[in-house]
This record gives C-alpha cells, structure tokens and sequence, in this order.
C-alpha cells in the first residue's frame, strides 16, 4: 500500500513560536480553560498525512497523531471523501432515538472484528458514544447493571478519563483527582506490572506480584464476589506505555472468571491498529468481556463504543443513551478508517513498528539517558533515566526532550513520568521514521550534554 503525504523532513521559517502562533496563543490564553495542558507553543492550521503545518508556515514532522487520534493520518483523502459524501445526506439525527444505516454498518464491523474465543461466534452488541472517557462510563454503568454488584477494581498507572466515573478508575497522576472528592467509592487499584521497573527474577514472576495483590485484595478488603468488573489496558497507555508479561491478562482473566468478574479492556489509545492488531488483546490471546475504543476509530473524528457479549449488554431501553454518539458523519470516517487498516495499514503497522524499535535501540546504546525501549506496532514508548543501574526516572530531562524535538521540528509527547510517547499516524513510512529518530537522537544528545 502506498501512501501519499507531505515529504519526511521537516521545514521551519520562523523562530518558534513564530508571530501568528506567538498571536493566537495569547488569544486563546485569554478564552480557553486553563485546565488545558500544552507541551509547547505549537498552533496547527493544517495536517497531511504525517505533517503539521502551523499558521506561520512551518511544517512539522507529527510522532503523536493528535494524541494516537489521526490513525489515518491527517486528512486522509478517502476519510475526507467519506466525510463530505455522508455530510451532503446527514448530519445528526440522534442514534439513540431514531434509525440509520450507519451506525449499524458500523456496530456491525465492530461485532465482527473484536476478539471471540477460538471457534466461538458469539453475538455481540455495541454502544456509541463520543470519547474514551464515555466509553469508559459506559463499560462502567453496564458491568454494575449486568452483575448486580458495587466494587471495581482497576490498576496504579491506569488512565480511563477524566469524567467522575472514568476518573475513579484512573490510577495515573494526583492532579488529575485533586480537589474533585468525593469521587465513585468502592474503585480500588493494584499495581500494573511493569517488567522494566521489577526485580522479579523472570517475567512471571513480575506478572504473578501483581496478581497476588489481586488475591491480598480479595482476602481483606474486597469480597470477590461483589465485584462487577477489573477495568485493565493490555498495554498501559498513559502510565508510560508498558507491556505487560505475556502471560498476565489471561491469567488476569481467568481469574475474573473464577469469581463471575466482567474483564474490561480499555483499548481507547491501544485498539484499532495501533500495535499491529486491530486490538492489542489479541497479542496476549485475551477476549475481554467489553472493550472499550475510541481515539483511531474515525481518523480524527469525534467517537467512541464498547463491545460486548449480547448477554452482557443486556440493560433495558432508556437506562443508558447518548445524544451525539454514534453521529452518522464519524460512523461513516470509522467504517471507512476500518477499510484501511484492513487493506493494509494494520500490517504496516507491524512493519514499520518493529523498524522504529530498532533504530531506537540503535539510538540507546550510544545514549546511556536511554533505560529502555519497549512497545508493539506503532505504540512505542523510551523510558528515560538518569543511571541505568538505578533507573532514576529522568522526568525533567523527558520534559527537556520533548521541547528540543519541537525546536527541531519533530512533534512529540511524553507519557509516565519519563517517558518519550511514539505515536505516529500509522502510515509513517520508514524514511519519516529515519528522519524522526534522529531528531530525537540528537534532541537527547543535547540534553545530556546540559
């Protein structure tokens, strides 16, 4: 498959930020929330592909997708095609309440690509909403509907969203849950294995320590059998993009189903190609009992669901709903988006996913500020230390990084505490890899000579 975008290298014409972007920023600081989180002065005006280009003219080469939300990359023309046609039909018409064909088109797509057990057909059904965070809630509300019980449990590192049910289950920083207590009771958290950051002698044993402390919960505070659901990321996002031990999540299920648990994926950053698979369960042989997507589903659009057993969903009409979930404009983007990834974008994934490991890797053994370098498919994550014997997290030389790849360029993000996020559009070709990856080398470069 071949994709047709903007060149790799990047082109700056103006210091940064440069005099529109200096003007919008000081406009919108007057306007916006100051909730909002900016890593650096960038005002985008237009995207192609795998290039930004801000409102004074400077092209950048783009390694987040809008936070892993451009799966097709930007402004894929197929998913702009997709959007116009559909947008001349319909606009909203409120999939809650009234019928049209996208949405089951959609639903239909989704019920047939999540994971099932090995020569199972079970039915499957589906509910839209507009984010990961209401995807989240509504996995949430339907596991409580379902099973009749109170208590959840999810894991430290975790982010699900920042609505009150959703943000109950985060586990990842303490300024996304200071100063909105009470939060929904009965959530608690266990630690998420981190093979990088463990002295277990083996990766099971890594695995095994943190289902023990499942087991530690269920034997003092939290009766098993009044837990509705465990609400896990196969591979964990915001926590600094962890893979977990390859037998975990399974082990994680069968223990679930041992005590009548629902097991939750939130696949909202890791689903829809991102690693390789359409979802990550699959790399792990896991089949979650609801599974929750959002980001990557519709290139860019507003949207998001859980899948689920037709068993499972079994809530009666008006107990739970959703205005604008499941638009017609973003249905047709996500089925159009699911083309793609099906023809071949999935497979470049994998690919290109693997080269980008490596020529990381390469990068690591010349700069010891590099501890690790870990991921699947095009969710690759290099955790930064400052001692590789100690792996003292090297959280402000992270910040440091992602500030000197902007300078250069390269736009990038962080996640955990020391984190690099690589998530590029998944059509980045090898030649955007080369050219990204050196940016960063020479950004860390930079740093560990300050």
């Amino acid at each position: 498959m071949r994709f047709q975008h903007a060149p790799a290298a990047p082109f700056l014409k103006t210091a940064l930020p440069g005099p529109n972007a200096a003007a919008a920023i000081a406009r919108d600081e007057r306007l916006m929330s100051p909730s909002y989180t900016r890593s650096y002065p960038l005002v985008a005006e237009r995207g192609e592909g795998c290039v930004i280009e801000d409102v004074d003219g400077n092209r950048f080469l783009d390694f987040t997708a809008g936070i892993a939300v451009c799966s097709t990359g930007h402004c894929h023309p197929r998913i702009v095609a997709a959007i116009e046609e559909q947008s001349r039909k319909l606009l909203h018409m409120s999939g809650t309440d009234f019928y049209y064909r996208p949405q089951s088109d959609l639903a239909e797509h989704l019920a047939r690509l999540a994971p099932a057990e090995s020569g199972t057909q079970s039915d499957k059904r589906v509910f839209f909403t507009n984010s990961g965070a209401e995807a989240v809630e509504a996995a949430f509300k339907l596991a409580r509907y379902h099973t009749k019980r109170s208590q959840m449990i999810a894991f430290f590192g975790g982010f699900h969203g920042r609505t009150m049910g959703a943000l109950s289950l985060t586990g990842s920083k303490v300024v996304q849950r200071r100063g909105f207590a009470p939060l929904v009771p009965l959530v608690s958290h266990i630690d998420y294995p981190n093979p990088y950051r463990s002295d277990a002698a083996s990766l099971e044993e890594c695995g095994a320590r943190s289902l023990e402390q499942l087991h530690k919960l269920f034997q003092r505070t939290v009766p098993p059998s009044e837990v509705a659901g465990i609400f896990v990321e196969p591979l964990q996002g915001e926590g600094g993009y962890i893979v977990p031990p390859p037998n975990f999540l399974r082990e994680l299920q069968a223990i679930a189903q041992q005590h009548g648990i629902l097991l939750i994926a939130d696949e909202v950053q890791s689903g829809m190609g991102r690693t390789g698979r359409m979802f990550a369960s699959e790399h792990f042989g896991l089949v979650p009992d609801i599974i929750c997507v959002a980001k990557g589903i519709a290139s860019g659009l507003p949207l998001g669901a859980i899948i689920a057993r037709a068993e499972i969903m079994n809530w009666p009409p008006g107990s739970h709903a959703s205005t604008f979930g499941g638009n017609p404009v973003a249905c047709v983007a996500a089925i159009e988006t699911i083309k793609l990834l099906e023809e071949g974008l999935i497979t470049h994934a994998a690919e290109v996913g693997d080269y980008l490991q490596q020529k990381l890797r390469e990068v690591a053994a010349r700069q010891p500020l590099i501890g690790d370098v870990r991921g699947l498919g095009l969710m690759v994550g290099v955790e930064l230390v400052r001692n590789r014997v100690t792996k003292e997290a090297a959280s402000s030389e992270r910040d440091a990084v992602v500030q000197a790849c902007f300078e250069r360029g390269l736009l990038m993000l962080g996640c955990g505490a020391n984190t690099l996020r690589f998530c590029p559009p998944l059509v980045v070709t090898k030649e955007e890899v080369d050219v990204g990856v050196k940016i960063v080398e020479e950004a860390i470069a930079e740093v560990s000579a300050k």
